[in-house]
């Protein structure tokens, strides 16, 4: 996921200190890439984001935009992306990245290969976790396209499927295809009862043969769909929503839950909405 914690582009100053081990391609325009940097991985937690970095000299893949102006060969281009991966197994980072045809960093993501070099920063951060989260709220994760990303995470992580809580998460992208991680998901939902799995999509012209939700994310809200699952009405108290992707996306889940007496959670001021607010890299 690349957003707007995007960091500048410095003269390259350090060699490349990670490799490509891993690479899935879920459409012509989503992939997920893992990376194992040379150093043992620091500890982070689901839900964080680590920056990625390439230099401008690195290859484009063929899918994208020519880029004017040209990079400059000699700097890097960073990017934060969200982990994806596990915090308590493995010696990789899990990134899930879309295509932007005429960004800087993706088209280059998209030219890797398994074995290639690539910048890898020595730490994770971020706020948007589930440290605090209210004990015994029921959960919604909602997602347009690679903002699952963090909630992947969160899953792969020592989740508690088993809690008495229910857990919902709601994905929204154009088509189904770009539903990625749809089968983990599915799994998931196929083995705990607590855990759903709202995938929906909004161009149907496109994908005629689609047979699930359709529209956006907060119709699902205002139909009574995820009061549905939860088996009560959104009520602040029992609930907390996370949002991450589409900033009008995010803006419209906020009004609505603003309407019902939800508020924004900051750490001096806890609350029941967690955002994690990004969009496509320029």
């Amino acid at each position: 996921m690349s957003d707007s914690r995007n960091e500048g582009s410095p003269a390259v100053s350090v060699e490349l200190n990670a490799t490509v081990s891993w690479r899935r391609d879920f459409n012509h325009g989503l992939l997920a890439l893992r990376v194992i940097p040379d150093a043992e991985p620091r500890p982070f937690k689901p839900g964080q984001y680590a920056v990625l970095a390439l230099p401008g000299s690195a290859p484009r893949t063929p899918l994208a935009e020519p880029e004017e102006p040209p990079a400059d060969p000699a700097k890097l281009i960073k990017r934060a992306y969200s982990i994806a991966s596990s915090s308590v197994t493995g010696d990789y980072l899990e990134f899930y990245v879309a295509l932007v045809s005429t960004g800087a960093l993706t088209p280059r993501l998209f030219a890797l290969r398994e074995g290639d070099r690539i910048w890898l920063s020595k730490r994770a951060v971020g706020m948007f976790t589930l440290d605090d989260v209210a004990a015994g709220h029921d959960i919604a994760f909602v997602a347009t396209g690679t903002g699952l990303a963090p909630y992947i995470s969160m899953l792969r992580s020592a989740y508690g499927f088993d809690a008495q809580r229910c857990t919902v998460v709601c994905h929204a992208a154009r088509v189904s295809w770009d539903l990625g991680y749809r089968r983990e998901l599915e799994g998931m939902a196929a083995r705990y009862p607590n855990f759903h799995y709202l995938p929906i999509i909004d161009e149907t012209d496109r994908d005629p043969d689609w047979r699930g939700a359709v529209g956006f994310v907060n119709r699902f809200f205002t139909d009574g769909t995820v009061a549905g699952i939860f088996g009560h009405d959104l009520e602040p108290d029992r609930t907390s929503v996370f949002l991450c992707g589409n900033p009008s996306m995010i803006q419209s889940m906020e009004t609505l839950l603003v309407e019902r007496g939800f508020k924004e959670h900051k750490r001096r001021d806890p609350g029941n909405i967690f955002t994690e607010k990004y969009w496509v890299e320029k």
